[in-house]
């Protein structure tokens, strides 16, 4: 008994003594990082331990430390990814890979200078994934792009391989500056083009529309910015070796519609103009384009290496692409070289560089089809003994004899090629604050280099009818160097778990030097010098001032900004930032830009708890101002020419003014009032945005032209205003969720943008030469408007049109009428119209269909309304002039039998050898739905990938450019309705369209093309 009372109170007191350690044994500090698929860190991650109130999120480099039993399960929750729950089981360390939910991807955006999830965004902001751009298997960047996304325009303006499209992101703004938006890569603004970035090295692209998320980048943003984020290594992963490649056969979507030999016959008999020329016979029917074009090749072959260390990641990457055109001799090589390399040292200092380099060489840029289309069908290319012509010779022209043969054989006797090389480089570094949580320091340092060098060469008689035409070659160098520096200080807390604060302030400089210079010679003594030593020429060698350049430029900018949420619930964003720039007057080159926006997740308000089918519902507001200062260099100072003359018996130059100086030029500037809705419904299965803006420009950097009595042609200034506004929507929508293996998602954006020019300079209502008229457009045709044709029998033509025929184009008469009825003039100058080009409305569309390891994709685009000029069908391209002189375009023309033709009698009234009015046959209804891409792929089973010693294995066929529906060009040409060059060029009357605006002209032919594609990692 005395033992059991002894006893009993040393277990208790043992008890007591063993309590500490068993309570310690049973709750532990528990550690670790949270991380994408793609190894970046995920900030604000949610984790709970599960049945329990205790939780943190993931701070900015996404690492938590939670206290936990050590039997909890940790619940890691986070929007856009779906929900993972862990067991402890006893560890200190857990790290988690959290998988994005397919339903409600793109929730996590890049904004400038930092990341945000997508609910808590107040601007309007654009996103797409580095897997969506990959469906496309595109050659570049911007056609990857083209109709995935509301508001952002793409436009083609050259058809050549290597070139990259016109981007506009809602609308034109400015007149002589740049609309170009602005590309910041890996966070640094990018010096060089589009097309120098590989789309395979792509994570994802963050597209910025309006000035409230614009305004940050100040003058640079002005035309909206793409923030392009690359893939960057793994921490902590081992090596991952992945290889993405495509080889494909492009083949002709469609032969530019040119009459036959019979047709053309016809033609030229009806139109009583030309005889048969010397190689010319009715009973010869040659397809010129037939000898021409031959199916070629493109092919990419992309290899990357990632993974990490402990406390550092890596990834390097080597790409090849080659894109051959139609044409013979013309294609685009491009070689890419990138590197990533992230390291941090201890737990505060973190640092890294990423450097992007290529080299890039364009053949036979110089290569059109005009040529080819102009010769006449009835023209035999062979001589007598079966050999090839040199020329061919027409009723009014003899010409060189274009085709494939002929090109390939020139050997040394031709060249055109364009090289360029480009290096941008980004060197960081990041520093935590000691004792202040949230607090770093980043520093980064950009230095960029672009060389482009330019050579042609063409032998004698070569493209020539003249045999004897001297030999020429052109030379053309150009440098740019480029360095940034950013200095950033940020704050990131989040208080009580429902206050979030990110503070920003940044202090950057950058400065640009560029020079070029061309030369010219005639005469190259051999062919096998080409372009490579002008110095030997015999004849004339010529350094003009007007190809010679240089200019220094550059810009300081501060910034701060501020973001606050409340329980994620209230959203409130401001920003500040001024830029001076070099390039305007002194007292005018400081402007500061303000910016806020505002944001209201209803769906997290009491009141709506009872709505289960709404997963998400934001309103955002925001308001800002941009400028722009993208002219060029030095118009501050005026500018001086040249003009030779002679002073007595002495040849001299001498110098005159050609454009005035200003000292009160500044800034062009927007502002913008965005307005904006996000939604999700029935469990992400339906999503999307809906937007409207306003956005007025003012203060435009805009060529003065003053009268011919100044002595001076023009001067630039501040003057004039114009205004955008539109509506954007974008819709996603899972039909089937893995429903017996079926799973479909369809996605669709449409948009709206009404662009008008408000003012020009003081009570100046239009600027006819540069097609300029205020309350219309900025991009419009001014011309007459055809309203059919002339019939024998009608009514006034005799004082519309003195000597006009019947069958001639009848335009639109805007003059006065007598009492009678009767026009009081004949048509002239003063009844060309105002004629808008923009379409009503455009978008694009994808869809994809997927069943186990298949997966089907569909991607198109579509727009409505507007005008697509031609320059084959009008007579500023010389091929449809009706009267027999030279290849025409295949059309229905007015006979006496065929009095309902669409297009003029040929031989009949004309203007300079063009059908009178010739023009307005030109213009097309713009409307198309284009399907751009139709993918078929299948990614093998884990297991079987991993009997192949390959982690994933993807393989799929594409046909890009499959078919049009819905357009007018198309119907009646079959051609694409896409453009392909700038308004002044591959036309025969270079000044009839404005260069701003985008034609079908006689350039490198459309394609279709078959791929098949390999990914795979290892």
């Amino acid at each position: 008994m005395k033992d059991i009372i002894i006893k009993k109170p040393i277990r208790v007191l043992l008890l007591f003594l063993f309590i500490p350690l068993w309570l310690s044994a049973q709750n532990i500090s528990v550690k670790g990082i949270v991380k994408d698929a793609q190894g970046d860190p995920i900030i604000g991650v949610s984790v709970v331990e599960k049945g329990t109130t205790n939780g943190i999120v993931t701070d900015l480099e996404g690492q938590y430390t939670l206290n936990v039993s050590s039997k909890a399960r940790l619940d890691f929750s986070y929007l856009g990814y779906i929900t993972q729950t862990i067991d402890v089981s006893g560890r200190t360390k857990v790290d988690v890979v959290l998988q994005e939910d397919v339903r409600v991807l793109d929730q996590v955006v890049v904004i400038g200078y930092g990341t945000q999830r997508k609910e808590a965004v107040t601007g309007s902001v654009a996103s797409i994934k580095g897997d969506a751009i990959k469906e496309m298997a595109a050659t570049d960047v911007s056609s990857a792009l083209y109709g995935r996304l509301a508001g952002v325009d793409m436009s083609q303006t050259s058809s050549k391989p290597g070139s990259p499209m016109q981007i506009r992101i809602r609308g034109t703004r400015s007149l002589n500056a740049s609309n170009d938006p602005l590309i910041v890569l890996d966070g640094i603004p990018f010096p060089g083009s589009i097309s120098d970035i590989n789309p395979s090295d792509i994570k994802s692209i963050d597209i910025l529309k309006d000035a409230s998320a614009t305004a940050i980048y100040g003058s640079r943003g002005a035309n909206g910015v793409l923030m392009i984020t690359t893939n960057k290594g793994q921490t902590g992963a081992k090596a991952s070796v992945s290889y993405n490649g495509f080889v494909g056969l492009k083949t002709l979507f469609s032969k530019y519609p040119m009459m036959n030999g019979e047709e053309y016959a016809k033609l030229r008999e009806f139109a009583g103009k030309y005889q048969n020329g010397p190689d010319e016979s009715n009973d010869v029917n040659t397809n010129w384009q037939d000898l021409l074009y031959q199916n070629s090749m493109v092919t990419n072959h992309d290899l990357s290496i990632l993974g990490g260390t402990e406390q550092g990641s890596y990834n390097f990457s080597l790409g090849y692409l080659r894109d051959e055109a139609l044409i013979p001799q013309q294609n685009f090589t491009r070689y890419s070289m990138r590197g990533t390399l992230d390291q941090a040292i201890g737990k505060s200092l973190k640092f890294g560089f990423i450097t992007n380099n290529n080299y890039s060489v364009s053949n036979g840029g110089n290569l059109g089809t005009y040529g080819t289309l102009s010769l006449t069908p009835i023209s035999n290319p062979y001589n007598a003994d079966g050999t090839w012509k040199r020329t061919v010779k027409m009723a009014g022209d003899e010409q060189w004899a274009y085709s494939r043969d002929a090109i390939n054989a020139l050997g040394d006797k031709w060249i055109d090629q364009g090289r360029a090389f480009g290096s941008y480089n980004t060197v960081y570094g990041e520093v935590k604050i000691p004792g202040v949580e949230g607090l770093k320091y980043r520093l980064n340092l950009g230095l960029n280099y672009r060389q482009n060098n330019t050579g042609s060469y063409t032998g004698e008689g070569v493209f020539s009818y003249d045999p004897n035409n001297p030999s020429t070659a052109t030379v053309s160098n150009s440098h740019t160097t480029n360095w940034a520096v950013e200095n950033l200080v940020t704050y990131d807390r989040t208080f009580s778990e429902k206050h979030s604060l990110n503070v920003v302030a940044l202090y950057s400089a950058e400065e640009t030097q560029y020079n070029k210079s061309q030369m010219s010679a005639k005469g190259i003594p051999d062919d096998a010098f080409q372009f490579y030593n002008l110095g030997q020429a015999t004849g004339e060698i010529t350094v003009s001032p007007a190809n010679q350049g240089y200019y220094q430029s550059g810009l300081m900018s501060w910034m701060g900004r501020a973001m606050y949420s409340y329980d994620d619930r209230y959203m409130v964003s401001v920003a500040f930032r001024s830029d001076a720039s070099s390039r305007l007057a002194q007292g005018n080159k400081w402007h500061t830009y303000p910016a806020v926006s505002a944001g209201w997740n209803i769906r997290k308000e009491a009141f709506m708890d009872g709505i289960t089918w709404m997963d998400n519902l934001k309103l955002r507001v925001g308001y800002g101002q941009t400028s722009n200062e993208s002219i060029d260099p030095y118009k501050t100072f005026g500018l001086l020419s040249t003009r030779p003359y002679n002073f007595g018996n002495e040849y001299t130059v001498g110098y005159y003014v050609s454009e005035l100086p200003n000292q009160n030029l500044g800034w062009e500037y927007s502002e913008t009032w965005n307005y904006g809705a996000d939604f999700s419904f029935l469990n992400g299965r339906i999503s999307g945005s809906a937007e409207y803006y306003v956005q007025n420009t003012k203060d435009i950097l805009f060529r003065v032209n003053l009268p011919a009595t100044t002595g001076v042609g023009s001067y630039m200034a501040n003057i004039g205003k114009s205004q955008n506004k539109g509506f954007e929507l974008t819709l996603n929508g899972t039909i089937l969720d893995n429903h017996n293996g079926w799973s479909w998602d369809v996605g669709v954006n449409f948009y709206t943008n009404r662009n008008k020019l408000v003012g020009l300079t003081s009570r100046q209502e239009e600027d006819r030469d540069n097609w300029w008229f205020v309350g219309h457009p900025i991009n419009v045709i001014y011309d007459y408007e055809k309203i059919g044709l002339w019939q024998e029998g009608d009514k006034y033509r005799d004082i519309l049109e003195p000597g006009g025929n019947a069958g001639m184009i009848k335009v639109k008469y805007t003059g006065e009428f007598n009492e009678d009825g009767s026009p009081k003039r004949a048509i002239g100058d003063a009844d060309k119209q105002v004629i808008d080009v923009n379409p009503d409305f455009q978008g694009g569309f994808n869809t994809r269909v997927a069943y186990k390891g298949f997966d089907f994709n569909v991607i198109g685009a579509f727009q409505r309304g507007g005008i697509l000029i031609s320059s084959l069908y009008s007579s500023t391209g010389y091929l449809n002039m009706l009267n027999g002189r030279r290849g025409n375009v295949k059309v229905d023309y007015w006979t006496p039998e065929n009095t309902n033709a669409k297009y003029p009698k040929p031989g009949g009234i004309t203007n300079n050898d063009n059908p009178k009015y010739g023009s307005t046959l030109g213009y097309f209804d713009a409307t198309y739905l284009k399907i751009r891409n139709i993918t078929l792929g299948y990614t093998f089973s884990p297991q079987l990938s991993k009997n192949l010693g390959i982690n994933k294995l993807y393989i799929y066929s594409t046909i890009q450019n499959p078919f049009v529906l819905f357009s007018p060009y198309h119907d009646e040409s079959g051609m694409d309705p896409e453009t392909n060059s700038l308004g002044n060029e591959n036309q025969a009357v270079t000044t009839v369209y404005q260069k701003r605006l985008l034609v079908i002209g006689t350039n490198t032919p459309s394609t279709r093309n078959f791929l098949i594609g390999l990914n795979l990692t290892f």
